[in-house]
């Protein structure tokens, strides 16, 4: 493999000399079978870290520099894995800090993870033995961990405990894939939206716990009052387009259809043939289900559509005998309790509130199960 180690830098002077020196001569002697680069991405920095690391060239052949206008980390990371895929023929391409807050020595764990079938590795502060600064302030380290902890639980993603680190190796599809997205993030919350679209399209993550050290020369770049701002307004809205626009909101148009199928039917009925409630709302539910099957199958999970006969057929009973499972017992169970304690003229009440429970649990069936990805 080529492999790219980029780390973006403004006015890192200080700093820069000393990372490359630990990666050239601590680090890739330990990495075998695959080319080792290093590409600085410097925002043309005024301190002079471009012309330190132009000198230091000379010594190191694998030492290359991408140079432009300031404009934010993550146009500068795009534009520098652009360059190392052009240039060097990057296969993976690492994000690493250039202040030292990130262990350079755990680079050959993140290739590990890489050889073993991940598409992106993401370092990890939060778990399985990682660490944020014990010198930190307690606000923080507060602020650190109840940023990440708001991350996941809005993207209801628990499986990556480190949303916001920059410390990454990422493979040249998952850069090609999600690029055109990326223009549109170009400063710190591009690691959010950059790894949030690579869970989105079904990249398989994995993580490197490490202890991030803070920095001993140089000042952070991150505003954190305009950081949370970032963040909560990204976080919040990508996850509400989600769910409008995305396969909840798809499962919703379909579960709308099937709720008219399943009013028109227990009205019609109960009202005109006089049928116990109960038992219209299973004659209508069992016509609903059989189109929200269908129409799941082809518009809102397609990316797992069940195809031949057999496996339409063996779906298809699993999906009623989960649906049925969730109209006998969430949905008309409600409905049942409603006219055996309160009253029974209430009854397209307690039809609303079992349905709205009904479809939390299809929801999650469906994922899990159903259409569940392999």
């Amino acid at each position: 493999m080529n492999i790219t180690i980029i780390t973006a830098t403004y006015n890192e002077k200080g700093n820069i000399e000393k990372l490359i020196k630990i990666i050239e001569e601590e680090v890739f002697p330990k990495i075998k079978n695959h080319r080792m680069d290093i590409l600085v991405a410097d925002d043309n920095s005024p301190d002079g870290t471009g012309e330190v690391v132009k000198k230091l060239m000379e010594k190191w052949k694998n030492l290359h520099i991408s140079q432009g206008p300031k404009m934010g980390l993550g146009a500068a990371y795009v534009r520098a894995m652009t360059y190392a895929i052009e240039k060097l023929n990057a296969d993976l391409m690492f994000e690493i800090d250039a202040d030292l807050q990130h262990d350079p020595h755990k680079i050959p764990q993140f290739i590990e993870k890489i050889e073993q079938g991940k598409d992106m590795v993401v370092g990890n502060r939060y778990s399985d033995g990682g660490s944020i600064p014990e010198n930190w302030p307690l606000i923080r380290k507060i602020f650190s961990v109840v940023a990440n902890l708001f991350v996941r639980i809005v993207f209801t993603n628990f499986a990556i405990h480190d949303w916001t680190g920059g410390y990454r190796a990422i493979k040249k599809e998952v850069f090609l894939k999600e690029k055109p997205e990326l223009n549109n993030y170009a400063g710190y919350i591009f690691q959010i939206s950059f790894l949030h679209k690579a869970v989105r399209d079904g990249f398989k993550i994995g993580e490197v716990p490490f202890n991030f050290t803070d920095r001993t020369l140089g000042n952070s770049k991150i505003a954190p009052l305009n950081y949370i701002t970032d963040v909560v307004s990204y976080v919040v809205i990508s996850r509400v387009k989600e769910l409008l626009f995305g396969k909840f909101g798809k499962f919703l148009v379909v579960g709308g259809t099937g709720f008219v199928i399943n009013y028109v039917v227990l009205r019609l009925f109960s009202d005109i043939y006089h049928w116990d409630h109960s038992w219209a709302n299973l004659l209508g539910a069992a016509i609903a289900i059989f189109s929200n099957y269908n129409l799941n199958n082809f518009w809102t999970f397609k990316d797992g559509k069940i195809t031949g006969v057999s496996s339409y057929l063996y779906k298809l009973i699993q999906f009623y005998l989960t649906s049925a499972f969730g109209v006998i017992f969430i949905q008309t169970g409600v409905i049942f309790l409603g006219d055996k304690l309160i009253n029974e003229k209430y009854y397209q009440l307690y039809f609303l509130v079992g349905t709205s429970l009904l479809l939390i649990w299809n929801f999650a069936i469906y994922n899990m199960v159903i259409w569940k990805k392999k």
